[in-house]
């Protein structure tokens, strides 16, 4: 059983926070079972989208790609980054689609998103 949608935001933006990395809720979704994106701004005008991934897809993701945790995964939208407002447009076409989903901004230089055991940086 996986976490419900609210209860993994506030712990996500939780544990940013313990790591002094910003983040934020831009868009409420669906507190039980929301999509959640992931925007990470790299605060130099582009930008990095994490979009969920089903489980099923998953197996097939190339390795290095995906970020798997609590039974979520996410994989980059973009390789490695895109134009900020690319990565805003792409997600208001998302909204438009899904009412329900849930979306996040970090904002990190570094590419800190905090995903997965690992926490990577996305180059």
């Amino acid at each position: 059983m996986r976490v419900k949608s609210h209860i993994w935001v506030s712990a996500y933006l939780r544990r940013l926070d313990a790591a002094f990395i910003p983040g934020a809720l831009v868009r409420h979704g669906d507190a039980d079972a929301g999509a959640i994106y992931i925007k990470v701004a790299a605060l130099d005008g582009t930008a990095q989208v994490f979009a969920p991934l089903s489980s099923q897809f998953a197996e097939m993701a190339p390795a290095g790609t995906l970020f798997v945790e609590d039974g979520r995964a996410w994989q980059p939208i973009y390789t490695p980054h895109a134009a900020e407002a690319e990565a805003d447009a792409y997600l208001e076409r998302q909204a438009s689609r899904d009412p329900d989903i849930w979306i996040l901004e970090v904002e990190t230089p570094q590419g800190r998103h905090m995903l997965g055991a690992t926490a990577a940086a996305v180059s």
